[in-house]
This record gives structure tokens, C-alpha cells and sequence, in this order.
């Protein structure tokens, strides 16, 4: 059986969680996600806390209840505490620009990338060369940063690009120079 299907979740106060028809819904201070239940997974709520279990011996069951155990408790995290990811630009002329919900991105090309940022996200400008991504969603907190990150990803010879604040580039030697 999966060790992280056996783990209880914690529920903490402000947040409810509720199952219904095959579909659990959490709701919390920051907003309310749904998502549905994987057929061979059940939920058992209790007052402080959730467990899943698999319906049946089968393989599949095992290797979705360590899913679905991870994907509710997510959703409980997002909900009370919401996520957040950091991006800088680092390059001679790299920087990001937030109006509304766009960000005008400069990273070396010759034209600025224009990207629109979805209606349940938001983004803050720490300054020129760095934004901060957040939501209740981690999905797709991670996915618009993963997007965002793409445009220019960081190259190991000068370390120049989009990355992940905090994210390590390894660097590699030029060439060398002919003996």
C-alpha cells in the first residue's frame, strides 16, 4: 500500500471539506476548489482530519490513493494558505513590466513578449527583474511559472534567462583557447 495514501490530512479551523456524488470540495479564507474523486478512491472525512482509502486490492487503486492523497492535500493548503512561486530575469536588459493583468517580458529578444496572466492568479512586480507568481491552485501556479520560464531559460555558459528565485544554473566552461 502507498505510504502516502496512509497519511491523515489535517483540516485546520476555517477550512470545511465536503464529498459529494463522487466529487470532494474544499472550501477556506482564500476561495473554494473541486475536483473529482478517482473511482477506486474513497474519502473518509472525519472533524480534524481526512484519510483516502483504496476501494479495492488492485494495483491501480494503490498507486491513485497516494495521488488523490496528494492532489486533496494541496487543495487544503492552497485554500487556507494559498502557493507562491518566484521568477527572476537575469541578463543585461532582462526585465519584467506588470500592467493589469499583463506582463511585458524583455528577455533578449527583439521584440518584448506579451503574456496574459489567468483570471485566478496574481502576479506582483518585486522589482524590474523579479515577479511573484500566487494562487490557491498549485497546479496551475506551477504551470504558469514552468510557462513563463520557457520564453528564456537559463543558458549554463553566461547563467543568463528566466529562472526559478533560488533556482541553481549549473555553469559550464567556454572554450578553450588552442595550445
Amino acid at each position: 500500500m502507498s505510504r502516502i495514501g496512509n497519511r491523515k490530512i489535517a483540516i485546520p479551523n476555517g477550512v470545511s471539506v465536503t464529498v459529494e456524488n463522487n466529487k470532494l470540495e474544499v472550501k477556506g479564507a482564500k476561495g473554494s476548489l473541486t475536483r473529482e474523486l478517482h473511482k477506486l478512491v474513497e474519502v473518509v472525512v472525519e472533524e480534524t482530519s481526512l484519510t483516502t482509502k483504496a476501494k479495492n486490492d488492485s494495483k491501480e487503486a494503490n498507486v491513485n490513493v497516494g495521488t488523490m492523497n496528494s492532489l486533496i492535500s494541496n487543495m487544503v493548503t492552497g485554500v487556507s494558505e494559498g502557493f507562491s512561486k518566484g521568477l527572476e530575469a537575469v541578463g543585461v536588459g532582462y526585465r519584467f513590466q506588470v500592467s493589469g493583468n499583463k506582463i511585458n517580458i524583455s528577455a533578449g529578444f527583439s521584440h518584448p513578449v506579451v503574456v496574459e496572466v489567468p483570471s485566478d492568479l496574481k502576479v506582483e512586480q518585486v522589482s524590474n527583474t523579479e515577479i511573484t507568481i500566487s494562487g490557491i491552485d498549485k497546479q496551475k501556479v506551477s504551470e504558469f511559472a514552468a510557462n513563463i520560464r520557457k520564453i528564456r531559460k537559463p543558458e549554463p555558459y553566461k547563467g543568463k534567462g528566466i529562472r526559478y528565485k533560488g533556482e541553481y544554473v549549473r555553469r559550464k566552461e567556454g572554450k578553450k583557447a588552442a595550445k
